[in-house]
Protein backbone atom coordinates (compact mmCIF):
# COMPACT_ATOMS: atom_id res chain seq x y z
CA UNK A 1 0.00 0.00 0.00
CA UNK A 2 1.51 3.22 -1.16
CA UNK A 3 0.95 6.18 0.83
CA UNK A 4 -0.15 9.27 -0.50
CA UNK A 5 1.44 12.46 -0.87
CA UNK A 6 0.13 15.25 1.71
CA UNK A 7 -1.15 18.24 -0.07
CA UNK A 8 0.63 21.29 1.19
CA UNK A 9 -1.31 23.85 1.66
CA UNK A 10 -0.19 27.29 1.01
CA UNK A 11 -0.34 28.99 4.39
CA UNK A 12 -0.40 32.90 4.37
CA UNK A 13 2.77 34.55 5.33
CA UNK A 14 3.04 36.75 8.44
CA UNK A 15 3.03 40.13 7.88
CA UNK A 16 6.31 41.80 7.72
CA UNK A 17 6.69 44.67 10.52
CA UNK A 18 6.46 48.38 9.56
CA UNK A 19 8.57 50.31 11.09
CA UNK A 20 6.70 53.88 11.87
CA UNK A 21 8.43 57.47 11.95
CA UNK A 22 6.76 59.25 14.83
CA UNK A 23 5.42 62.39 13.68
CA UNK A 24 6.98 65.09 15.76
CA UNK A 25 4.06 68.00 16.01
CA UNK A 26 6.35 71.63 15.95
CA UNK A 27 5.31 73.16 19.46
CA UNK A 28 6.12 76.21 21.17
CA UNK A 29 8.24 74.41 23.90
CA UNK A 30 10.02 72.90 20.92
CA UNK A 31 10.78 75.63 19.75
CA UNK A 32 11.79 77.06 22.51
CA UNK A 33 14.43 74.57 23.28
CA UNK A 34 15.70 74.61 19.83
CA UNK A 35 16.52 78.26 20.11
CA UNK A 36 17.75 77.90 23.43
CA UNK A 37 20.46 75.02 22.16
CA UNK A 38 21.09 77.47 19.66
CA UNK A 39 21.86 80.14 21.16
CA UNK A 40 24.57 78.70 24.11
CA UNK A 41 25.91 76.66 20.76
CA UNK A 42 27.44 80.47 19.38
CA UNK A 43 30.79 81.57 20.63
CA UNK A 44 29.59 85.27 20.48
CA UNK A 45 26.85 84.62 22.59
CA UNK A 46 28.98 83.52 25.33
CA UNK A 47 31.47 86.54 24.56
CA UNK A 48 29.00 89.25 24.08
CA UNK A 49 27.70 88.32 27.48
CA UNK A 50 30.76 88.29 29.38
CA UNK A 51 31.60 91.78 27.95
CA UNK A 52 28.66 93.23 29.18
CA UNK A 53 28.94 91.51 32.42
CA UNK A 54 32.49 92.90 32.57
CA UNK A 55 31.59 96.61 31.47
CA UNK A 56 28.95 96.62 33.99
CA UNK A 57 31.34 95.73 37.05
CA UNK A 58 34.39 96.78 35.94
CA UNK A 59 33.08 100.86 35.44
CA UNK A 60 31.29 100.17 38.39
CA UNK A 61 33.94 99.60 40.53
CA UNK A 62 35.90 101.71 38.70
CA UNK A 63 33.66 104.96 39.45
CA UNK A 64 33.38 104.58 42.74
CA UNK A 65 37.03 103.69 43.21
CA UNK A 66 37.70 107.42 41.75
CA UNK A 67 34.53 109.40 43.33
CA UNK A 68 35.72 113.11 44.65
CA UNK A 69 33.08 115.31 45.99
CA UNK A 70 34.70 118.19 44.84
CA UNK A 71 34.08 117.49 41.23
CA UNK A 72 32.13 119.33 39.10
CA UNK A 73 28.75 117.71 38.13
CA UNK A 74 28.52 116.99 34.51
CA UNK A 75 25.21 116.60 32.46
CA UNK A 76 25.70 113.25 31.55
CA UNK A 77 25.54 110.03 33.53
CA UNK A 78 28.61 109.41 36.24
CA UNK A 79 31.87 108.46 34.91
CA UNK A 80 35.45 107.81 36.48
CA UNK A 81 36.14 111.09 38.31
CA UNK A 82 33.21 112.92 37.03
CA UNK A 83 30.45 112.64 39.72
CA UNK A 84 28.91 115.82 41.37
CA UNK A 85 26.73 116.72 44.07
CA UNK A 86 23.69 115.11 43.09
CA UNK A 87 25.61 111.68 42.76
CA UNK A 88 24.64 108.90 44.33
CA UNK A 89 26.40 105.42 45.22
CA UNK A 90 23.64 103.77 42.69
CA UNK A 91 24.55 106.28 40.03
CA UNK A 92 28.16 105.13 40.14
CA UNK A 93 27.72 101.35 40.18
CA UNK A 94 25.30 101.86 37.09
CA UNK A 95 27.93 103.31 35.55
CA UNK A 96 28.60 100.82 32.88
CA UNK A 97 25.01 100.51 31.86
CA UNK A 98 25.19 102.72 29.07
CA UNK A 99 28.40 100.49 27.65
CA UNK A 100 26.57 97.35 28.75
CA UNK A 101 23.58 97.94 26.93
CA UNK A 102 25.71 98.07 23.90
CA UNK A 103 27.03 94.52 24.15
CA UNK A 104 23.79 93.23 24.75
CA UNK A 105 21.55 95.22 22.10
CA UNK A 106 23.84 93.81 19.51
CA UNK A 107 24.07 90.13 20.96
CA UNK A 108 20.40 90.32 20.23
CA UNK A 109 20.66 91.65 17.11
CA UNK A 110 23.17 88.81 16.05
CA UNK A 111 20.83 86.27 17.72
CA UNK A 112 18.34 87.23 14.42
CA UNK A 113 19.84 89.12 11.91
CA UNK A 114 22.65 86.80 11.86
CA UNK A 115 20.54 84.17 10.51
CA UNK A 116 19.80 86.39 7.33
CA UNK A 117 23.74 86.98 6.86
CA UNK A 118 24.32 83.07 7.03
CA UNK A 119 20.81 81.85 4.94
CA UNK A 120 20.32 79.91 8.18
CA UNK A 121 16.79 81.41 8.45
CA UNK A 122 15.47 79.65 5.46
CA UNK A 123 16.02 76.00 7.75
CA UNK A 124 14.43 77.74 10.90
CA UNK A 125 11.53 78.81 9.34
CA UNK A 126 11.21 74.98 6.80
CA UNK A 127 11.21 73.55 10.13
CA UNK A 128 8.61 76.23 11.94
CA UNK A 129 6.02 76.81 9.04
CA UNK A 130 4.25 79.17 11.48
CA UNK A 131 7.47 81.78 11.73
CA UNK A 132 6.15 83.66 14.58
CA UNK A 133 7.41 81.15 17.13
CA UNK A 134 10.48 81.97 16.26
CA UNK A 135 10.44 85.36 17.08
CA UNK A 136 8.65 84.66 20.11
CA UNK A 137 11.41 82.28 20.99
CA UNK A 138 14.23 84.49 20.23
CA UNK A 139 12.78 86.73 22.89
CA UNK A 140 12.51 84.61 25.24
CA UNK A 141 15.55 82.87 25.53
CA UNK A 142 17.85 85.98 25.36
CA UNK A 143 15.56 88.39 27.83
CA UNK A 144 15.49 86.32 30.87
CA UNK A 145 19.40 85.60 30.44
CA UNK A 146 20.22 89.21 30.24
CA UNK A 147 18.13 90.47 32.68
CA UNK A 148 19.73 87.30 34.98
CA UNK A 149 23.05 88.16 34.41
CA UNK A 150 23.27 92.04 34.05
CA UNK A 151 21.37 91.85 37.56
CA UNK A 152 24.07 89.83 38.95
CA UNK A 153 26.50 91.79 37.46
CA UNK A 154 25.20 95.34 38.66
CA UNK A 155 24.92 94.28 42.40
CA UNK A 156 28.32 92.94 41.84
CA UNK A 157 29.29 96.22 41.09
CA UNK A 158 27.61 98.13 44.02
CA UNK A 159 28.98 95.59 46.93
CA UNK A 160 32.54 96.07 44.81
CA UNK A 161 32.29 99.79 44.89
CA UNK A 162 30.86 100.29 48.48
CA UNK A 163 34.29 99.94 50.22
CA UNK A 164 35.69 102.94 48.30
CA UNK A 165 32.80 104.91 49.33
CA UNK A 166 32.91 104.06 53.00
CA UNK A 167 32.27 107.59 54.96
CA UNK A 168 31.30 109.61 52.07
CA UNK A 169 27.75 111.31 52.12
CA UNK A 170 26.74 109.31 48.70
CA UNK A 171 27.69 105.75 50.70
CA UNK A 172 24.46 103.29 50.48
CA UNK A 173 23.85 99.73 51.30
CA UNK A 174 21.54 97.19 49.78
CA UNK A 175 19.31 97.69 52.60
CA UNK A 176 18.41 101.53 51.76
CA UNK A 177 15.54 102.40 50.21
CA UNK A 178 14.95 102.23 46.26
CA UNK A 179 18.90 100.72 45.96
CA UNK A 180 17.57 97.03 45.96
CA UNK A 181 14.87 98.11 43.16
CA UNK A 182 17.09 100.20 40.99
CA UNK A 183 20.02 97.78 41.00
CA UNK A 184 16.96 95.36 39.28
CA UNK A 185 15.71 97.80 37.16
CA UNK A 186 19.08 98.04 35.31
CA UNK A 187 18.69 94.36 34.75
CA UNK A 188 15.34 94.52 33.49
CA UNK A 189 16.51 97.10 30.94
CA UNK A 190 19.07 96.05 29.76
CA UNK A 191 16.67 92.54 29.67
CA UNK A 192 14.22 94.77 27.58
CA UNK A 193 17.29 96.13 25.07
CA UNK A 194 18.45 92.15 23.84
CA UNK A 195 14.96 91.63 23.21
CA UNK A 196 14.87 95.11 21.52
CA UNK A 197 18.05 93.95 19.27
CA UNK A 198 16.24 90.99 18.15
CA UNK A 199 13.25 92.86 17.35
CA UNK A 200 15.21 94.77 14.97
CA UNK A 201 17.67 92.80 13.97
CA UNK A 202 13.87 90.54 12.42
CA UNK A 203 12.58 94.00 10.95
CA UNK A 204 15.94 94.86 9.45
CA UNK A 205 17.42 91.95 8.22
CA UNK A 206 20.80 93.09 8.26
CA UNK A 207 23.45 93.10 11.06
CA UNK A 208 25.22 96.14 10.28
CA UNK A 209 21.90 98.23 9.57
CA UNK A 210 20.19 96.87 12.87
CA UNK A 211 23.59 97.49 14.69
CA UNK A 212 23.31 100.87 12.84
CA UNK A 213 19.56 101.53 14.25
CA UNK A 214 20.25 100.80 17.88
CA UNK A 215 23.23 103.01 18.42
CA UNK A 216 21.31 105.66 16.75
CA UNK A 217 18.39 105.08 19.03
CA UNK A 218 20.18 104.71 22.06
CA UNK A 219 22.58 106.87 22.14
CA UNK A 220 22.48 109.27 19.23
CA UNK A 221 19.07 110.42 19.08
CA UNK A 222 19.49 111.81 22.77
CA UNK A 223 22.18 114.19 21.13
CA UNK A 224 20.29 115.47 18.28
CA UNK A 225 17.68 116.23 20.22
CA UNK A 226 19.82 118.48 22.24
CA UNK A 227 19.30 121.18 18.92
CA UNK A 228 15.44 121.17 19.40
CA UNK A 229 13.70 124.37 21.22
CA UNK A 230 13.83 124.08 24.87
CA UNK A 231 10.29 123.74 25.48
CA UNK A 232 10.21 121.04 22.95
CA UNK A 233 13.57 119.45 24.54
CA UNK A 234 11.88 119.01 28.11
CA UNK A 235 8.60 117.82 26.55
CA UNK A 236 9.81 115.36 24.20
CA UNK A 237 13.63 113.84 25.77
CA UNK A 238 11.99 111.98 28.35
CA UNK A 239 10.20 109.42 26.06
CA UNK A 240 13.11 108.56 24.17
CA UNK A 241 13.99 105.15 24.73
CA UNK A 242 17.28 105.60 26.22
CA UNK A 243 16.28 108.24 28.78
CA UNK A 244 12.96 106.29 29.22
CA UNK A 245 15.16 103.18 29.85
CA UNK A 246 17.71 104.85 32.32
CA UNK A 247 14.34 106.48 34.57
CA UNK A 248 13.63 102.82 35.38
CA UNK A 249 16.98 102.45 36.89
CA UNK A 250 17.55 105.51 38.45
CA UNK A 251 17.42 105.61 42.00
CA UNK A 252 16.20 109.77 42.30
CA UNK A 253 13.66 110.98 39.74
CA UNK A 254 14.60 114.20 38.39
CA UNK A 255 12.28 117.06 37.01
CA UNK A 256 12.48 116.67 34.02
CA UNK A 257 12.51 112.31 33.67
CA UNK A 258 10.05 109.67 34.17
CA UNK A 259 8.83 108.09 37.17
CA UNK A 260 10.05 103.86 37.14
CA UNK A 261 7.24 102.77 36.76
CA UNK A 262 6.72 105.19 33.40
CA UNK A 263 9.72 105.21 32.22
CA UNK A 264 9.14 101.17 32.14
CA UNK A 265 6.29 101.61 30.84
CA UNK A 266 7.36 103.85 28.03
CA UNK A 267 10.94 101.68 27.08
CA UNK A 268 9.02 98.34 27.06
CA UNK A 269 6.01 100.14 24.62
CA UNK A 270 8.92 100.89 22.47
CA UNK A 271 10.32 97.37 22.43
CA UNK A 272 6.59 96.26 21.63
CA UNK A 273 6.16 98.21 19.00
CA UNK A 274 9.13 97.27 17.54
CA UNK A 275 8.50 93.51 17.96
CA UNK A 276 4.76 94.31 16.36
CA UNK A 277 7.01 95.42 13.06
CA UNK A 278 9.01 92.40 13.54
CA UNK A 279 6.56 90.15 12.84
CA UNK A 280 4.05 91.79 10.38
CA UNK A 281 7.30 91.74 7.85
CA UNK A 282 8.62 88.31 9.03
CA UNK A 283 4.80 86.52 8.36
CA UNK A 284 4.20 88.70 5.42
CA UNK A 285 6.81 88.70 3.15
CA UNK A 286 9.71 85.90 2.62
CA UNK A 287 13.13 85.45 4.18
Amino acid sequence: MSATPLSLAPTPSSPTPTRTTPVYKVTGPRVLRAEWAKFWSLRSSWITLGVAVVLLIVFGAIAAATYSPGAVATSGPPGPGSSGADSDAVGLALTGVSFAQLAIGVLGVLLSAGEYSTGMIRSTLAAVPRRLPVLWSKSLVIGPIALILTTIAAVAAFQLGTPGLDGEKIALSLGDDGVLRSLAGAGVYLGLVAVFGVALGMLLRSSAGAIAALVGTLLILPGLASLLPDTWYDTITPYFPSNAGSAVYALHESANSLSPGAGLAVFAGWVALTLAGAAYRLVRTDA
